[in-house]
C-alpha cells in the first residue's frame, strides 16, 4: 500500500469507500499508554511487510463492525481486553491505494490503555513504547503508518508541523 488518503481526500471522489473491493476492508489500531504508543515488529513468518514496525492491523470479518474487529484483534495481538481498556476511540476512514492502484479501506482507532505489559502472538515478534513524535525513528516502518499516526493525531500533519515561531517583534 502506497498513498493514503481519507475518503473524501484529494485524489479520491466522495463514493471512494463505497467501490472498495471485496476483502480490501482494514482496520488500523494504534495501542496508546499515557503519553507513548507501541510499535509493533512484524513477524518473519508473515508474507507480507515482515521485519517492518507497524500499528495494530486485521481484516474486516463478516458481519463484524469495525469496533469488534479491532476489539479482536487486540485480543489476539495484544492480549488487551476491554477491561484493559480505557476508551476505544475512532478515527477517520482512509482509503489506501496499494501498489497496483488498488484502494482499501482503512478503519482508524486510538486504544488506550492502562496496561504497560503487552503479550505479541506469532504475527509481531516485538514491540516498543516510543513518544508519538518520534514513531520516525523507525525507520523501517510500513509506508503507511504516518497516515493513519497522522488520522488518530499522534503526529502533527505535514502542514503543521513547521511551527514558525513568533512573528517578528511579538
Amino acid at each position: 500500500m502506497s498513498a493514503i488518503e481519507t475518503a473524501s481526500g484529494v485524489g479520491f471522489s466522495s463514493h471512494a469507500a463505497r467501490d472498495i473491493p471485496p476483502g480490501h476492508t482494514v482496520i488500523a489500531a494504534v495501542v496508546q499508554w499515557r503519553d507513548k504508543i507501541a510499535l509493533f515488529r512484524r513477524s518473519r513468518n508473515l508474507g507480507h511487510d515482515s521485519g517492518l514496525w507497524h500499528c495494530i492491523t486485521g481484516f474486516m470479518e463478516a458481519g463484524a463492525t469495525p469496533e469488534q474487529q479491532t476489539l479482536e484483534e487486540l485480543f489476539e495481538e495484544t492480549g488487551l481486553e476491554p477491561k484493559d481498556l480505557l476508551g476505544l476511540l475512532p478515527g477517520p476512514d482512509l482509503v489506501v491505494a496499494d501498489g497496483l492502484g488498488n484502494p482499501w479501506l482503512i478503519h482508524t482507532f486510538t486504544a488506550l490503555t492502562s496496561r504497560r505489559r503487552l503479550k505479541v502472538n506469532w504475527e509481531n515478534d516485538a514491540y516498543r513504547w516510543t513518544a508519538p513524535h518520534k514513531a520516525k525513528r523507525f525507520a523501517n516502518r510500513v509506508v503507511w503508518l504516518d497516515n493513519v499516526l497522522d488520522a488518530t493525531g499522534h503526529v502533527p500533519a505535514i502542514a503543521s508541523a513547521y511551527d514558525p515561531g513568533p512573528p517578528p517583534g511579538g
